[in-house]
This record gives structure tokens, C-alpha cells and sequence, in this order.
């Protein structure tokens, strides 16, 4: 796959699965903007390629989006590519002891941020455009600890779902639906800075390739939906998940 000359957005660009969703489309060609609420880390990400550059983005913020939209107009033209991928996990526990505050972030990261993302990002997009947002196995088949989460990914395949009939056939919707990974994203969830060895084998025990994903994993599936190859795929949840959804 190539992305000669693509404009693409990554948000959560600066790490785990954005980290190397952003290196995939530097690295084929694509002009990246790599936007992060950690903008030191996605400068860093910007840094390893030439003509990639960099926003500071809360995705909770309404009105950075329409920042970054005007941003990518002036420097680029417009947007051919969105990669939702910014997220938020609560730490695993009961539903009932997550504090409402935090189960109203994780909602507006998780799945209110895709919905700024396509009303000022697709005013934007020629036809032939893609947004790929980042939603989670845990919004198909949820684990144990994680419900508000899982629910918040669910309506996001299902935002996915809906906008790629509002927008056909000139923007592609989908998104990817990836099983656990040790990313920072895993810290924040388990409040652990490794895994230990017991949970990791418990987690893979539940999937069948014998591995939790990696993030090049997660890249790759992104780009393949944002691709040319994919040009009659749209409102579809492509699983990246060792075949966990089926064991």
C-alpha cells in the first residue's frame, strides 16, 4: 500500500497504536499531522519523518478540531485520511465505583471525539476520503472490569455504522476493533507499569493466535481500510483480534 501525497490526521498520534499508525502512513508516503494532548510526544513521533507535523489536540475540545481543520486547509489543501484513534480507559473495576467524572471523559474521548472529528473534518474531505476510528473487541464482546468502557467503544462502532450511510459514497467510515495490547494505554487501565506475567497469560489463553496484538497490527488494519484495495468497504468493524471475538 501507498499514500503518495495523502493528507492524513492521526489523533492519539503519540503513542501505542496512534504511534504507529502515524509511522505506517509517514512511512508510505502519507503527510502525517500528528496531533496528541501530549504534544511533546507527538513532536517526537513528527520527528523521525520528513513533512510530518504536529498539533496539540484535546479530543474532548470541540473547538481544536475546528482549529485543526482550518490548520490542514491553510497547510495542506485539506484531509484525505482521519485516523480517530485517541482513547481513554477508566481503571478496570465495578461499574459502580468509577467516578462519574471520569465515566464522562472516557465517553467524550472515546466516542464524542469521533463525532467532532467527522462534522469538521469531512466539510473538508474530497470523495474518495476515509475516517478510521479506533473502537475496541471489548465494544463487541466485553470483559469483566471494563463496562463503561466497553460501552463506550460499542457506540462508536455503531457511530461508525451510521455515518458511513450518511456520508456514502463519497467518504469511507470504519473502524478497527483491537484486543488488548501493552501499550500505556494498558497501564492506565490496570494502574500497572508491566504486566504481569499471570494476566498476560490469562488474557492470551482467550486468543486463539496465541498473542495479545501489537500495535503494527492495529497500523496495518487502519491503513488497509484507508487504502485504495478497501475503496468498497465502508461501515465495517474489522476485528484485529487474534480471533478472540470467536473463541
Amino acid at each position: 500500500m501507498r499514500f503518495d501525497g495523502k493528507r492524513v490526521i492521526v489523533t492519539g498520534g503519540a503513542s501505542g497504536f496512534g504511534k504507529a499508525i502515524s509511522q505506517g502512513f509517514a512511512e508510505r508516503g502519507a503527510r502525517v499531522m500528528v496531533t496528541d494532548i501530549d504534544i511533546e510526544g507527538a513532536e517526537a513521533v513528527a520527528a523521525e519523518f520528513d513533512g510530518a507535523l504536529t498539533f496539540r489536540l484535546d479530543v474532548t475540545d470541540e473547538d481544536a478540531h475546528a482549529q485543526l481543520a482550518r490548520l490542514m486547509v491553510d497547510t495542506w489543501g485539506g484531509i484525505d485520511i482521519v485516523a480517530a484513534n485517541a482513547g481513554f480507559a477508566h481503571r478496570m473495576g465495578s461499574t459502580l465505583d468509577i467516578p462519574t467524572e471520569e465515566f464522562d471523559l472516557m465517553w467524550a474521548v472515546n466516542t464524542r471525539s469521533v463525532y467532532f472529528a467527522a462534522k469538521h473534518f469531512t466539510p473538508h474531505m474530497p470523495p474518495g476520503s476515509s475516517i478510521v476510528s479506533t473502537a475496541s473487541i471489548g465494544g463487541k464482546r466485553p470483559r469483566p472490569g471494563l463496562t463503561p468502557y466497553n460501552t463506550s467503544k460499542a457506540a462508536t462502532i455503531m457511530l461508525t455504522r451510521g455515518l458511513a450511510e450518511e456520508f456514502a459514497p463519497d467518504i469511507r467510515v470504519n473502524c478497527v476493533a483491537p484486543v488488548a495490547s501493552e501499550t500505556r494505554f494498558f497501564e492506565r487501565a490496570t494502574g500497572l507499569d508491566k504486566m504481569p506475567d499471570e494476566m498476560r497469560e490469562a488474557v492470551v489463553e482467550g486468543i486463539p493466535m496465541g498473542r495479545m496484538s501489537d500495535p503494527t497490527d492495529v497500523a496495518n488494519a487502519v491503513m488497509y481500510l484507508s487504502s485504495d484495495e478497501a475503496r468498497f468497504l465502508t461501515g465495517v468493524c474489522l476485528d484485529v483480534d487474534g480471533g478472540r471475538s470467536i473463541s
